[in-house]
């Protein structure tokens, strides 16, 4: 890992494809905005006002108690899913130079590694705590391991292997839940408190589980995540294609995310749309929808090329590692708060206090991500 300015073109485990698709840095970008503060509006408007509208959409910005799907549980995988799409541009073009597998193994395996130890950071800080204090589950560290097993079957496996382990992955999960019975609870129990996932993070991972007997980014439900990775690399093969006209791939694009959407709503009756378990239909879901997300975002920006105001989320998606660890060390609440505190509390309109709050926080870490991207400075991991 490296805070450098940008010389040469990303090294090969970097999420970031030599060849840049503008469209994925939009989408990357457009995902991050929600994390970094975005669904907050909708919050707050919720709040001062009765807008059936703007409860309607806060309550997509929030996590369903167990089962169900809703927006928010979207930005997660379809970030996972970009991650994939940017492998056989980057990963892919090194192997298509001739590139040593063993080298581009090991800094696949370094990053995720990498980026497990970053989550560990973010969940508990740079001070040392006792193990039984500690969470070692993380989003980043999913991201680091699920997109590690992915590069390296991407990089070891050819194309038609690629697909028997995402569809292996998928019904292996969906039997082992099944099956395989939990100690006083029996087999096929999808409970926070008897699923074979929660059971194995009791099990084996050490320190605090985020939800006492559970966590949604334990180890066993990683498994599946890899599969939303590959799904990524499945498209990112295909824009990369030379040999398919844009229309093509839109219509491929579709056509799968239709179809995984259709098939995933369909599992729903037998294994539950589930983020906490990472279930398979989840997996079909989220992955029916970052394909659909991408044809949308492809056609609009690098086939229509209209990319007025890209330049608002591409900020973002360039540096969106950065952006999610950067609020561990910058208030950038306090620093909206210096700047347009003042203006803000004149205001009357209770609503429109509330979106300003947000807004400005928004625009404090829009403006440092922009001051880096003007200089080139870009978090490489």
């Amino acid at each position: 890992m490296s805070l450098a300015s940008t010389v040469p073109e990303p090294a090969v485990a970097q999420p970031v494809p030599v060849k840049r698709l503008l469209s994925l840095d939009t989408l990357r970008g457009f995902d991050m905005f929600w994390i970094m503060g975005g669904d907050e509006i909708f919050y707050a408007l919720a709040k001062t006002t009765t807008w059936g509208w703007a409860a309607f959409m806060a309550d997509q910005f929030t996590h369903p108690e167990w089962n169900g799907f809703r927006f928010y549980d979207l930005i997660f995988p379809l970030f996972l899913f970009m991650a994939g799409v940017s492998t056989p541009f980057s990963i892919g073009s090194r192997l298509q130079k001739g590139d040593d597998k063993g080298p581009l193994a090991r800094k696949i395996i370094t990053r995720g590694i990498t980026l497990v130890m970053f989550g560990i950071i973010y969940n508990n800080g740079l001070f040392v705590k006792p193990v039984e204090e500690i969470r070692f589950c993380s989003v980043l560290g999913r991201i680091g391991l699920a997109g590690m097993f992915a590069q390296l079957i991407y990089v070891y496996a050819n194309r038609r292997a690629q697909y028997f382990w995402f569809f292996g992955i998928l019904l292996g999960y969906w039997a082992a839940l099944m099956l395989i019975p939990v100690p006083g609870c029996g087999a096929g129990v999808l409970t926070m408190a008897c699923s074979l996932p929660g059971y194995v993070d009791r099990l084996l991972v050490p320190g605090k589980l985020y939800l006492t007997i559970h966590d949604p980014e334990g180890l066993l439900s990683t498994v599946p995540a890899i599969c939303n990775a590959l799904l990524g690399m499945y498209a990112g093969a295909l824009l990369k294609e030379y040999t398919s006209t844009a229309g093509q791939k839109m219509k491929t694009l579709i056509g799968v995310g239709v179809a995984f959407l259709v098939l995933g709503w369909l599992w729903d009756n037998i294994f539950p749309i589930n983020k906490n378990l990472w279930t398979s239909s989840f997996v079909l879901v989220t992955g029916g929808c970052s394909l659909l997300l991408l044809a949308l975002f492809y056609w609009i920006i690098d086939v229509r090329q209209y990319q007025k105001g890209t330049i608002l989320f591409t900020v973002i998606g360039m540096n969106s590692i950065l952006i999610y660890l950067a609020v561990l060390i910058i208030n950038f609440e306090h620093i909206a708060d210096f700047f347009f505190g003042g203006l803000i509390h004149q205001l009357t309109s209770e609503p429109l206090k509330a979106v300003l709050t947000v807004a400005g926080m928004i625009l404090m870490k829009w403006l440092f991500l922009y001051i880096l991207y003007q200089k080139k400075i870009f978090l490489r991991v």
